[in-house]
């Protein structure tokens, strides 16, 4: 995990301007227009090491989940509208590195801030049909148009049988009704770790949320089987804050 904390270093911590410099070197050298040639650049750097992770990737094509216009295989955070992003693919990559062991099939998983429906339909993949992959949105647009993705996608069957669902919510609360989860992931910062989320952490789960106003870690929340937290930093990030509804619509 220190590989992967060096490399997401590159991407994360370093100024905005550098940043675009290094996706630009990172991208242009290939076929960056498509996606398996984007997952094989984030294995050729390190950031992808798992090869199902990899696999689920490959299967789950950016490009549906990016509105037109986008460049959805560039290695950078994409507007979706609504004063919100879709994460760059390195983060999507590491988050899912993170959680791979608490993705195992029949196991349950909660996205919160679910956005266009990437992540939600990459968990599905990787919990299978006896599992369950959970997003929740606050913004029933996007709720709306995540669900006409999948349809769009190879999670597509998961949420036909019921396996995955996208729900209008305030994450902050997580989705009780299907908890304890075995992962979660956070798309967005929040000021502190929510509460509520570390109680829908089942004995031996682990979460990734990015924490933070002005500096952000993206931090791995590991649930004993005791019941006790411990809590680490991964990385230096930069994400949209994890607010209301109301606060991200009115956000300047």
């Amino acid at each position: 995990m220190e590989v992967l904390r060096s490399i997401l270093s590159c991407f994360s911590s370093r100024p905005r301007s550098r940043a675009r410099a290094q996706s630009h070197r990172l991208w242009s050298s290939g076929a960056s227009d498509k996606n398996k040639a984007m997952v094989e650049q984030l294995q050729r750097y390190g950031i992808i090491r798992s090869s199902k992770v990899a696999e689920v990737m490959d299967a789950i094509d950016r490009g549906v989940f990016v509105p037109p216009g986008g460049s959805p295989y560039s290695d950078s955070p994409m507007p979706i509208g609504y004063n919100v992003t879709i994460s760059a693919p390195h983060m999507h990559a590491a988050c899912l590195e993170l959680l791979e062991k608490n993705l195992q099939p029949g196991m349950h998983a909660l996205d919160v801030g679910s956005g266009t429906g990437y992540l939600t339909a990459c968990f599905a993949l990787m919990v299978g049909s006896e599992g369950r992959a959970v997003g929740v949105e606050h913004i029933p647009e996007l709720v709306a148009t995540s669900i006409e993705n999948i349809k769009k996608s190879a999670a597509a069957p998961h949420l036909n049988d019921g396996s995955l669902s996208i729900h209008i919510a305030d994450g902050r609360e997580g989705w009780p009704e299907l908890a304890p989860y075995d992962a979660i992931h956070v798309g967005a910062a929040a000021p502190q770790i929510p509460e509520a989320l570390i109680e829908q952490l089942k004995p031996g789960g682990r979460m990734v949320i990015p924490v933070g106003t002005v500096f952000q870690e993206l931090k791995v929340v590991d649930k004993k089987l005791d019941g006790s937290v411990s809590i680490r930093d991964e990385t230096s990030v930069r994400y949209v804050p994890l607010t209301s509804k109301e606060a991200q619509l009115h956000a300047n």
